[in-house]
């Protein structure tokens, strides 16, 4: 009980602090199910790295007219120096006592790589992807949500409407489109983004180069989520426009453009912090999709190909990378939310 009272005073004199040490703990616990969960179903998938192996030796030894044979014992003693032998919740304790102890994320059972240097450089691309995606999307979202609020129930509303519906209902389609027009047919951009990047060239021929290679999945990745956000920030917008406090301002006189950025756009902020997590979170899972489409060296192309290989330490590696980002994500934006708005109290949350 004294301890419980503690935690409380704590809790009512600290709140940013005492919220912030609870999500992180609700984070850690989340993060250690999901692994949890991974490797089991990566245990439940017929074979293993191993048995893949042995299969593909057998098909290259035929193909060469010799005779690729495995003995029992040799691909029972290559599955224990790999540690496969073990029941997979073994192994995934082991795996975390590695990470927690020693620092050390493993080795990609294919290449005997160390996982954090292949994690690494494709993550820093998909960061760069999806933020810069968000950015744009943000600026862009509120530039016409606001715009496209102050011109509700005429024409342009509608036309508008329509087009933004599309956008958010069918995104890969219109990357179909896009990659026909601008990349196989008129040859402006590349279909695939850079395969191997020179980073040594000059600063400014390699942003050049760079940004040649991104504005398609960029664009692809920020058509998948304008729509939705800025048919959320028109609706948001023409909510508090018929507010009893927006009546009472315009009631006063004051004039339109003022209401709009001083009062109405301020309170948009809410509903779009919250769902800036949500939209982080999709524009990494749509990466997936987007990245083995573009061939763009990221990290959800880097998870697609350790699932095809079952190279479990990889595939381990990336989910928790990304599930951590939008985790984080959702926790910085409950803060900024609380930040902005000073009605929200840490110790009512």
């Amino acid at each position: 009980m004294k301890i419980i009272s503690l935690l409380y005073i704590f809790k009512q004199k600290h709140p940013l602090i005492a919220f912030i040490t609870s999500r992180t703990i609700s984070m850690i616990a989340t993060l250690y199910i999901l692994g949890f969960f991974v490797f089991g179903l990566m245990q439940l998938a017929p074979g293993d790295v191993v048995d893949s192996f042995v299969i593909k030796e057998i098909m290259n030894a035929e193909g060469r007219n010799e005779i690729g044979l495995f003995k029992a014992e040799q691909i029972a003693a290559m599955k224990k120096r790999l540690g496969l032998d073990k029941p997979f919740y073994i192994q995934y304790h082991h795996w975390l006592k590695q990470v927690f102890i020693h620092q050390d994320l493993g080795r990609s059972l294919i290449s005997r790589a160390p996982v954090l240097f292949l994690v690494r450089s494709r993550l820093i691309n998909s960061l760069i992807l999806n933020l810069l995606s968000l950015f744009f999307i943000t600026i862009l979202s509120f530039a016409l949500g606001i715009y496209f609020s102050s011109k509700a129930g005429t024409k342009f509303d509608y036309i508008s409407g329509g087009i933004m519906m599309v956008l958010h209902a069918f995104p890969w389609i219109l990357m179909l489109i896009l990659m026909q027009i601008f990349a196989a047919a008129s040859g402006l951009f590349p279909i695939t983004a850079y395969p191997g990047f020179p980073y040594s060239e000059a600063p400014v021929k390699f942003v050049f180069k760079f940004a040649h290679h991104i504005i398609l999945p960029l664009l692809a990745a920020f058509l998948s989520g304008i729509g939705g956000t800025v048919r959320m920030i028109r609706a948001t917008m023409l909510d508090q426009l018929n507010q009893p406090y927006i009546t009472a301002i315009r009631s006063r006189g004051i004039d339109e453009k003022r209401i709009f950025f001083n009062h109405a756009f301020r309170n948009t902020l809410n509903p779009y912090i919250t769902s800036s997590a949500n939209l982080l979170a999709g524009l990494f899972s749509g990466s997936l999709i987007l990245e083995i489409v573009f061939s763009y060296p990221g990290i959800g192309k880097l998870m697609y190909e350790a699932v095809i290989q079952e190279d479990i330490n990889l595939v381990l590696t990336n989910i928790m990378f990304i599930s951590f980002l939008v985790l984080a994500g959702m926790l910085l934006s409950d803060i900024l939310l609380a930040i902005v708005d000073p009605r929200i109290r840490y110790s009512k949350s």
